[in-house]
């Protein structure tokens, strides 16, 4: 059998299960200025649940989320102790490893809302923040190549790997077409720009399962000869296209996703030759619980 790397799920759901709020604007990162040690209690329960990799829980140190003056006065210290938790976590594990997240700096789900001229001081603040405690960087929930093309920028400096993760185009009608990125731009587009930049591997994240086993393929045909690893993490929501900047709302976890129910998927996505697979919002220890025992008994 291929060997498979386990991801973790989502972080903002499962410090919610801890005991941590979850509250906008500040979404996930309210736990980092408020219980930050719920932090590492949730980076221990994946891994404890049989995650080999981690992420930091930065999404949310970003000005959208933070608002502009407190991103400048405290978004450092929030982003270091973001990677310092997952850190102390990552090392009580033999062999886990922390990825440091770069998230959207311009909004989720907002192509339209990109500008690199903003975006670029963001990732760098970011990247010098916790580039001495990950063990590589994860650019995820873009949603664009001008998004890809920015975070690289920002990680190149660091001399870590670049993991790049997009979100997709999953609204109703989405399996009826070549699968895209929420600009529109299409899979294969983004196969061969992670090739061009270097990435260690290609992911989708953050949408919806149903769309992600097209995306594995159309991947792998756009890559050619070259193979990167490719990854997936879905969200266990309904279609957020319509829905405007992610995590706007407390969305309702689908009721068929239970571990059982998105293991399937993830048998599927294996399958299609995904050889990372975890979880996105609303996919928690549980279900990577499951995840680990499944692949344990078929090893």
């Amino acid at each position: 059998m291929t060997t498979i790397t386990l991801l973790d799920g989502g972080m903002s759901r499962e410090l919610q299960h801890w005991g941590a709020e979850l509250r906008q604007p500040e979404w996930s990162a309210v736990a980092l200025i408020e219980t930050p040690e719920i932090v590492q209690v949730a980076h221990e329960a994946f891994l404890k649940a049989g995650a080999q990799v981690i992420t930091t829980n930065s999404y949310a140190v970003v000005p959208f989320h933070l608002g502009e003056e407190r991103f400048a006065r405290d978004g450092a210290a929030l982003a270091t102790d973001a990677a310092r938790l997952a850190r102390a976590a990552a090392d009580k594990f033999p062999g886990a490893r922390v990825a440091g997240s770069l998230p959207p700096p311009c909004g989720s789900y907002m192509p339209e809302a990109f500008d690199a001229a903003i975006a670029r001081p963001i990732l760098d603040m970011l990247v010098g923040a916790m580039q001495d405690k990950v063990d590589l960087w994860v650019a995820e929930t873009l949603s664009s190549l001008a998004e890809a093309r920015c975070a690289v920028a920002a990680a190149k400096s660091s001399g870590k790997p670049v993991w790049l993760s997009f979100t997709l185009h999953d609204s109703e009608g989405a399996l009826d077409q070549p699968p895209a990125l929420r600009s529109g731009e299409s899979v294969a587009e983004a196969a061969r720009l992670a090739q061009e930049l270097g990435a260690e591997a290609l992911l989708f994240n953050c949408s919806m399962p149903e769309v992600m086993e097209p995306a594995i393929k159309a991947a792998r045909a756009a890559f050619g000869d070259a193979q990167l690893p490719i990854g997936i993490y879905a969200n266990a929501f309904e279609s957020q296209d319509d829905d405007g900047a992610a995590n706007e709302v407390l969305s309702q976890v689908r009721k068929d996703l239970t571990p059982a129910g998105y293991l399937q998927w993830v048998d599927q996505w294996i399958a299609a030759g995904a050889t990372m697979v975890g979880g996105c919002c609303g996919i928690g220890s549980e279900h990577i619980a499951a995840i680990a025992a499944h692949l344990a008994q078929k090893a």
